[in-house]
C-alpha cells in the first residue's frame, strides 16, 4: 500500500472582469481593456482572486468580475463527482 496520495484533480478556473455597458447585461464595454485576472486550479483559489478583484473595483458599479468554470467547458460531458464538488469549495 503507497503512502502517496493522489493529488487532487485540476478543476481550471478563469477569473476575469471588466466595465459592462449596463448594469442589465453582460455586454463589455471595451474588450480590450478586460482585466484577465489568472487561471486556478480549483474553485476556492478562484474565489479567492475573484473577491480580491471585486473589491478593488467597488466604487465603479458598472465593473463586474466573473468565474468561469473552464473545466467543464474543456470537458463538457464530464459529470462532477462528488470529489470533484468538494475540491471545488
Amino acid at each position: 500500500m503507497s503512502d502517496k496520495k493522489k493529488p487532487p484533480k485540476q478543476l481550471l478556473h478563469l477569473v476575469f472582469g471588466g466595465e459592462l455597458t449596463s448594469l442589465d447585461g453582460i455586454e463589455f464595454r471595451d474588450l480590450k481593456a478586460l482585466d484577465i485576472v489568472g487561471i486556478y486550479p480549483n474553485y476556492a483559489e478562484a474565489y479567492t482572486a475573484w473577491n480580491a478583484a471585486a473589491h478593488r473595483t467597488v466604487d465603479n458599479a458598472m465593473v463586474r468580475y466573473f468565474i468561469v468554470h473552464m473545466h467543464r467547458l474543456l470537458d463538457p460531458e464530464h459529470e462532477p463527482s462528488q470529489a470533484d464538488a468538494k475540491a471545488q469549495s
